[in-house]
């Protein structure tokens, strides 16, 4: 059987998905727990230009699932591949900043009222409680993917892709509605 994109290798991802899952969701938790700066640097480094980098990010991986999802419509396997790849290393890319910034700087306080700080909330919940979710099913997806188990993982991205691009969308609007405030 040939190694390419119709006949890949099967290889069992499961317990890489499932241990990374708990890790980046242990790791992330923790960071909360950690010593932080009172002024918002470290060595002389200003951390608030992370949030901005976690929005870029966001915003990339929003575009490139977009496109990917496009892709698959066409039946282009190829560049959804790529695009999905692009969208997990965007999103690689942000959990680095975004770990960075929560292990190192205070929480920021949103400082609205009325109507938009219940709007505020209910969106960074949604989105905290979706980001923990996602971790996983986009991990499964991508591993049925990369095995071209098709039926498989067209039924997981079903779930995943509208999941994903809530997480990644609301990731820049919740940078957008606290950034007045950091």
């Amino acid at each position: 059987m040939s190694n390419d994109i119709n006949h890949p290798k099967q290889r069992n991802y499961n317990p890489l998905i499932w241990v990374l899952s708990f890790v980046i969701v242990g790791v992330i938790f923790a960071t909360y727990f950690l010593p932080k700066s009172n002024d918002g640097t470290v060595l002389g480094i200003d951390l608030t230009v992370l949030p901005l980098m976690n929005a870029i990010f966001n915003t990339f991986t929003f575009l490139f699932l977009l496109v990917a999802l496009f892709m698959i419509k066409q039946k282009n396997i190829k560049l959804h591949r790529r695009f999905i790849i692009a969208a997990f290393t965007t999103t690689f890319l942000f959990c680095i900043t975004y770990l960075t910034f929560h292990a190192m700087a205070e929480s920021t306080s949103y400082g609205g009222d009325g109507t938009l700080k219940y709007i505020y909330y209910f969106v960074l919940i949604t989105h905290i409680v979706l980001a923990a979710v996602i971790v996983p099913l986009a991990l499964i997806s991508l591993g049925r993917g990369l095995n071209m188990q098709v039926e498989k993982h067209r039924k997981i991205a079903r779930i995943t892709m509208p999941l994903w691009l809530y997480v990644s969308f609301t990731g820049v609007l919740v940078y957008i509605m606290i950034s007045p405030y950091y």
